[in-house]
């Protein structure tokens, strides 16, 4: 395989060692794969390198990230598979040679390769399903909206016990009352601790998912219209929450506005500022009257007005209700509104544009952003925790735990960690894990010396560092499950580590060493001079014409020319000065036949016209140079690049006699047969 020289010093390890693998079947036929299932708990190996077994699922799985051939007359034929078996042989030769050269131990590989690990675990983690079915519900929710009420009954600060009980039972007092027949939002007015329900009696209008606090989004979606939800507890408080509709999300408009402010409590400016929005829209109902013009000369939206009154997409309950309810109400594209009234003034509306929801593809980044930055990825994290417990067998040691808990509690942190290290306890078990017992003296190593980011929050400082150890532990013990339990992950992993392994390697002993080796590239010219010949080559000034109007001009001007290396300086002055753009010059020496126009041109003739694809050139030959030897620093390029390939085969050559390579014939022809589907 041939590998460009100027495209490898380019490229970074951190991108390139998937598209190694890539590149080394690149030549092999794509081919329909299906992983092998119901394996034998000790399967064969396809072939051993040196003390090393290779099995075929390493193969089957790499070999399927070409997948086509989806047409029986389409199948791989015997030699193709061969072709791409050996190109398998010398893959895994060159990551044998790069393990045992040490490249696995080196700091820039570990680096490398940890950053991998990480995006590559992610996809199988507990926490990633979890989030996963946490976004599809988001997004599956918002294909409605929904409109509720809510009472909210806030604790009283410094609560207690007692005071949390009565603020509950005073919330089902207020259901009570509310299911018996009162009011839900008279109830509003009279109890609620939320400011709002002064103006808007509890009534929060339409939203969707992740416009609440999860507790009363989950709380209202699964609500029935007019039922009315028990206690629900938040960061707020405790809520009752009334379903009052719902109905399919009408998606995001995009609306302009007129805007005429209110003062508030100045009701001779909010006369004077109705009448004068009532004679805007009056305004507006003329025929002649451009809305772009009106917005300009009357809205008092300082940041619209000069741009017609538009305002960003919006979607149900990401506006104030009165204008969204408004502006949602308007059907056809250019449709106005009368004035509708908001605490910012009185607006005149106009549909702009009009959208569905997007698709969960378009939305997925978005919808994480939201779901991480609120309580939902508390309760993630919560359940993430929670399975891990179970599925790893964790013990914990309560009585010790109570008795760090104390020793922090009581002593100043310092103190606390010197009293710890002085206990006869400190290296008891403080918890279990997979059956691995971890000791307090594991916990106080991780306390000091981790560079883990700790928040303490509600909690106390050990209780939050204790439950940061817990967690990291937890992961890590995933992490070695993973490793060792899931074939999946097993290959991507070491697909990974294997090509980060196979281009320290080949950057090491072929693509640098061809670069930096100017002995080794001139020697190997020497011995392949006669690839590296001059076909036979002319002088040549080639013009493309870019404006055709400008053909006639150009042709008079060159029509008793000879080819002159000044002659390009001479065109530009003479067209290019006022119209750059009218042809383009190509002015060098080049090898006729294998040139696109210049194949074309008669030679030995001056002057001649040529059309291809609609274009027309314009081409001046001079004198013809006759075949002959590259210099080196003429083909330096193709040197390096055929050098990288000689060292390419070269340590190919040298592993197959360094190693002794075994291939298990009929484990090979089996999975010739699952490949060829036969």
């Amino acid at each position: 395989m041939q590998y460009h020289f100027q495209h490898v010093i380019n490229m970074k390890i951190k991108y390139f060692s998937i598209t190694l693998l890539i590149l080394v079947y690149s030549c092999s036929p794509k081919t329909t794969v299906t992983q092998e299932e119901n394996q034998a708990s000790s399967p064969v190996s396809l072939l051993t390198i040196g003390n090393e077994e290779v099995f075929a699922d390493e193969f089957l799985h790499i070999l399927s990230k070409n997948r086509g051939f989806q047409n029986k007359e389409s199948k791989i034929s015997e030699s193709e598979f061969e072709e791409t078996f050996d190109l398998f042989v010398n893959f895994k030769l060159k990551v044998k040679e790069a393990e045992n050269e040490g490249l696995a131990e080196v700091d820039e590989f570990q680096k490398e390769f940890s950053m991998f690990k990480e995006d590559l675990i992610r996809p199988f983690l507990i926490k990633n399903s979890l989030q996963e079915g946490e976004l599809m519900k988001a997004y599956n929710r918002m294909q409605e909206v929904v409109k509720a009420s809510h009472i909210l009954l806030q604790f009283p600060s410094n609560a207690n016990e007692a005071d949390s009980i009565a603020v509950f039972r005073m919330a089902e007092k207020l259901k009570s009352r509310s299911e018996e027949g009162a009011d839900f939002n008279e109830l509003a007015l009279e109890y609620s601790d939320d400011p709002s329900a002064l103006e808007n009696k509890g009534s929060l209008g339409y939203f969707t998912a992740l416009q609440m606090v999860h507790q009363f989004e989950d709380a209202a979606y699964t609500l029935q219209t007019g039922q009315i939800s028990d206690p629900i507890l938040t960061g707020y408080g405790y809520h009752i929450i009334k379903l009052e509709d719902r109905k399919p999300n009408p998606g995001e408009i995009r609306v302009s506005h007129i805007l005429v402010r209110t003062p508030a409590n100045d009701p001779v400016s909010e006369e004077r500022a109705l009448r004068k929005v009532q004679d805007i829209y009056t305004e507006l109902q003329k025929s002649e009257s451009v809305w772009e013009d009106v917005c300009k000369m009357y809205s008092e939206d300082m940041g619209t007005k000069n741009t017609g009154g538009l305002l960003p997409w919006i979607s149900i309950g990401s506006v104030i209700p009165e204008f969204e309810r408004t502006a949602f109400n308007l059907v056809e594209i250019g449709e106005i509104s009368p004035p509708v009234k908001t605490p910012y003034g009185y607006h005149i509306i106009r549909l702009e544009e009009k959208k569905p929801l997007a698709s969960f593809e378009e939305m997925e980044e978005v919808i994480k952003s939201k779901t991480l930055r609120d309580s939902r990825s508390t309760l993630i994290q919560s359940q993430v925790i929670a399975i891990q417990k179970s599925r790893y067998s964790f013990e914990e040691n309560d009585s010790l735990l109570d008795t760090l808990s104390g020793t922090f509690k009581v002593n100043s942190k310092n103190d606390a960690f010197e009293l710890i290290q002085n206990k006869p306890w400190i290296d008891e078990m403080i918890v279990k894990i997979r059956g691995e017992e971890r000791s307090v003296r594991d916990l106080m190593d991780f306390m000091n010396n981790s560079d883990q980011i700790v928040r303490i929050g509600n909690s106390d400082y050990f209780t939050s560092w204790y439950n940061k150890f817990v967690e990291v532990s937890l992961n890590e013990a995933e992490e070695q499950d993973l490793e060792a339990n899931n074939k999946e992950y097993q290959l991507i992993l070491k697909e990974y580590r294997d090509g980060i392994l196979l281009f320290s390697l080949m950057n090491q002993k072929v693509w640098q060493k061809a670069l930096e080796d100017s002995i080794g590239q001139i020697e190997f010219y020497e011995k392949n001079k006669e690839k590296y010949q001059w076909q036979e080559r002319v002088e040549a000034l080639i013009i493309k014409m870019g404006k055709e109007n400008k053909t006639a001009n150009v042709r008079k001007f060159l029509a008793d020319k000879k080819y002159q290396s000044n002659l390009e300086t001479r065109l530009d002055n003479t067209f290019l000065n006022d119209d750059p753009l009218a042809f383009t010059v190509e002015n060098n020496i080049f090898e006729m036949d294998s040139h696109p126009i210049l194949s074309r041109a008669i030679p030995n003739k001056a002057f001649q016209e040529v059309s291809l694809e609609g274009k027309t050139y314009f081409i001046l030959l001079g004198r013809i140079i006759p075949a002959g030897q590259k210099k080196f620093e003429e083909t330096r390029g193709k040197v390096i690049q055929d050098y990288q390939e000689f060292l390419d085969k070269s340590l190919i050559s040298s592993l197959k006699n360094n190693y002794i390579i075994r291939v298990n014939e009929d484990e090979k022809r089996r999975i010739y047969d699952i490949v060829t589907n036969k």
